[in-house]
């Protein structure tokens, strides 16, 4: 029975893993489409669709998926996506930006109230959180690639870079929007390749939650990220160390 029971366990850890997996791909399957349409789908004439190839990549998405996500881009019975932005607050005043990626905004606007509502939150008006986030540049870089950290630091610094932060698995690199493509550019000069780069939403105020309103803001956050329409969801959480393992 123990054995039977691990095994239980370990399928369950692994259903829930290829599940994320595919949400993850069915998010970046989306942008590649969406920009090949935009841009044209040639990488090396269209920066957006470059970035989405290259972030493709950092999720390890095969490449015949990638290449079959951009041919997606001529055909005429794909839909026709548009990015939307929906500001809310959840539990305890934390504020939530969620950036969707739709071809029915009003399916897509009624299921990003209603989550809200079920988790406690509300979905606020255009301009309401905005404030609380700086719109920047940022790359995440695996530390296994950086050489000579000093001289990295350096070279990215007079890149344009604004801040250099090391967690041990992985650097994080933020920059100003105007100074993205300098970084870029930098990187590749060093032929090192981003797990991920983009413009991203970075909170500049926080908000501290308590052990109990912790779990409810989890919920929320996970279940908008699990709507198909959603591509990405930032908040201002100020995370205890004591509370990361609650975050799984």
């Amino acid at each position: 029975m123990a054995g039977h029971s691990k095994w239980s366990n370990i399928k369950r850890k692994k259903t829930i893993n290829d599940a994320r997996k595919s949400k993850i791909f069915t998010k970046l399957v989306k942008e590649l489409t969406v920009a090949a349409r935009t841009g044209g789908a040639e990488p090396e004439f269209n920066p957006r669709l470059r970035l989405a190839i290259q972030n493709a990549k950092g999720a390890n998405m095969p490449k015949d998926a990638i290449l079959r996500a951009i041919s997606k881009a001529s055909s005429h019975d794909v839909a026709t996506y548009h990015e939307v932005t929906y500001e809310g607050y959840g539990p305890h005043g934390v504020a939530i930006m969620v950036i969707c990626m739709t071809d029915k905004v009003i399916r897509t606007v009624a299921n990003v109230r209603a989550i809200f509502a079920k988790y406690g939150g509300s979905l606020e008006k255009n301009g309401a959180i905005t404030f609380l986030f700086d719109y920047k540049g940022f790359f995440t870089i695996p530390s296994v690639d950086i050489k000579d950290y000093d001289n990295f630091t350096l070279g990215l610094i007079e890149a344009g870079a604004e801040a250099l932060e090391n967690n041990g698995a992985f650097a994080h690199v933020i920059c100003a929007v105007e100074n993205f493509g300098k970084i870029q550019r930098h990187l590749e000069a060093e032929y090192i390749a981003p797990t991920f780069a983009g413009l991203e939403y970075i909170s500049h105020t926080f908000v501290q939650v308590s052990d109990a309103t912790l779990p409810k803001l989890i919920k929320l956050i996970d279940a908008l990220k699990d709507d198909d329409d959603v591509q990405k969801v930032y908040h201002n959480i100020a995370m205890q160390p004591d509370q990361e393992a609650l975050w799984d």
